[in-house]
């Protein structure tokens, strides 16, 4: 309405457009200014050697993000050199910071092989060209949107060959022994910025504005990487790990990700009036550009129980048939992910039981590790998520406490695989009666130690060891109506063989139930009724 136009006129507050445009008019004036105060003779020179502006500006020691980000029209490069012919060539434009792609064919910077023109090929092996840092911003931008990546913060990484680094000190060597210190060229190398931070000086700023959030110094959950590499690297050039550098001279030759460099001895040290050539050939083709954005792993952790003697814990199959019913794995990930969006997902608990051993009480601690999640889970979605696991129809497993978890819930996993303490309740029959002395030699044991070797039934996947467990203590209840079937409740050390300690196997376990009471003992059914861990 033209009341709310002429009220926005006269707030005296400037507009989002209003204050982007004065942004870039005073990027502009200074990007002009650096321009004019770079010493002519040596801009054509780089220019000339089909270095482009980019390269050059990072070359003389600028280090604002405008200094790579904005696009140099020809006509302000004009004002330096005196002459604008074929600019556009070498990465100068005379057009604007969108992400439209340009259609000059441009010639590839010998320096930087395209990656500060913006220019480079695809993971399908198309040429691109952007037209500025904003462009190549706006297609990061893109990507992550399309991918439905919900995020409060960044990490950019870049990954670039190292020859680029022999590229700066070869070109800088070339310019100190041609022009001496008159050129006003960065004293030495170390103060030139790399095409790695001018590259992430440039499109950090417009990502923080098109994201709308800020990037980190450290790593952040959310990371955007993008990776500069050859093509098709020439096999003759890959080394394997355990090569030496003498194999990869990189002196009159082709390096897999680099231009060839051309031998000569440049002291750097003072003028020459010898005559001296660009020590970088001309290159054709430029980088290869992979971009990958994704979230590092996030946890949701808590407790289950298992109610059927027929789930086993993790997915369970043999020669294409599958062992139980389910698994504790797939019914709570394959709920778990979905709430948040992600690619995959991997399930960690503390310690395990066998697929006939329900897990009971307090229930067993565990984690959902989900790979490049889309969304970090609020509590309400977690919330509908543990709901969603307590009423499937099947009732085979629940779980309580869910909960996003934070960093040292690994450890707390990993240490209660071993070191906690775990209660179970076992049936037992023995051959014989049960009497009031048995009971009473059994509940008097308190801490006993017991040798175990490795179980007959899992040495075809465990190593053959002898581990010494602790017994913490036992409890008979007897079965109402039977002499020989008793439950045995006791809590032991985590990682003791439960079923090993009721029967002996076979004398691999000392002492055992069956040499307590000297006779014969099997136990029938074992639940575990809870396991000692805080933090879950």
């Amino acid at each position: 309405m033209p009341g709310e136009t002429e009220a926005v006129s006269l707030s005296g507050t400037p507009t989002t457009a209003e204050l982007a445009a004065v942004s870039n008019e005073e990027e502009t004036r200074i990007l002009s200014d650096a321009i004019r105060s770079l010493p002519p003779q040596a801009v054509k020179d780089l220019l000339n050697s089909e270095v482009c502006i980019g390269c050059i500006l990072r070359l003389f020691g600028f280090r604002e993000h405008f200094h790579f980000r904005s696009s140099i029209s020809s006509s302000m490069l004009h004002s330096v050199l005196g002459e604008s012919e074929h600019l556009e060539h070498y990465g100068i434009l005379a057009g604007s910071k969108s992400g439209e792609e340009l259609e000059v064919q441009q010639i590839v910077c010998r320096m930087c092989l395209g990656i500060l023109q913006y220019l480079y090929r695809n993971d399908k092996g198309i040429l691109v060209q952007k037209l500025s840092a904003d462009g190549l911003a706006a297609y990061v931008d893109e990507m992550i949107k399309q991918d439905g990546h919900e995020i409060d913060g960044f990490s950019l990484e870049l990954s670039v060959p190292p020859v680029l680094s022999e590229h700066d000190n070869a070109v800088w060597s070339y310019m100190k022994k041609k022009y001496g210190q008159e050129v006003g060229i960065a004293e030495e190398t170390s103060k030139c910025v790399s095409v790695k931070d001018a590259l992430k000086l440039a499109i950090t700023y417009p990502l923080e504005n098109m994201l709308d959030v800020k990037s980190s110094s450290i790593p952040s959950s959310f990371r955007i990487r993008l990776t500069y590499s050859q093509t098709k690297p020439s096999s003759s050039m890959a080394k394997s790990p355990g090569e030496t550098n003498e194999s990869c001279k990189r002196r009159k030759t082709a390096d897999m990700n680099g231009v060839p460099v051309r031998s000569s001895n440049f002291s750097g040290d003072q003028k020459s009036s010898e005559p001296c050539n660009f020590p970088l050939e001309k290159v054709n083709e430029p980088y290869y550009l992979a971009l990958v954005c994704c979230r590092t792993p996030i946890y949701i952790g808590g407790r289950y129980l298992k109610f059927s003697r027929n789930v086993s814990q993790t997915r369970w199959i043999i020669d294409d048939e599958r062992k139980g019913e389910s698994s504790v794995e797939e019914i709570i990930g394959s709920n778990i992910l979905p709430a948040c969006q992600g690619d995959s997902y991997k399930f960690h608990a503390a310690g395990r039981e066998d697929i006939d051993v329900r897990m009971l009480g307090s229930g067993r601690p565990f984690m959902v590790e989900v790979q490049n999640a889309r969304r970090v889970p609020s509590e309400a979605i977690i919330k509908e998520t543990e709901t969603k696991i307590n009423s499937l129809e099947e009732k085979l497993v629940a779980v309580k406490n869910l909960k996003l978890e934070v960093n040292n819930g690994w450890g707390l996993m990993h240490e209660g695989e071993s070191e906690k303490q775990k209660q179970y309740c076992s049936l037992v029959w023995i051959s014989r009666t049960l009497e009031d002395e048995d009971v009473q030699n059994i509940t008097a044991s308190k801490d006993m130690k017991v040798l175990q070797r490795t179980p007959i039934r899992v040495l075809h996947r465990r190593s053959p060891l002898e581990r010494e467990k602790i017994i913490h203590w036992m409890k008979v209840e007897r079965v109402a109506g039977s002499s020989q079937y008793f439950l045995l409740h006791l809590c032991t050390q985590a990682g003791t063989y439960i079923k090993e300690f009721v029967h002996g196997d076979f004398g691999r376990t000392n002492p055992s139930i069956g040499s307590i009471l000297g006779c014969r003992a099997e136990i029938l059914q074992l639940d575990v009724t809870d396991v000692k861990m805080d933090g879950f």
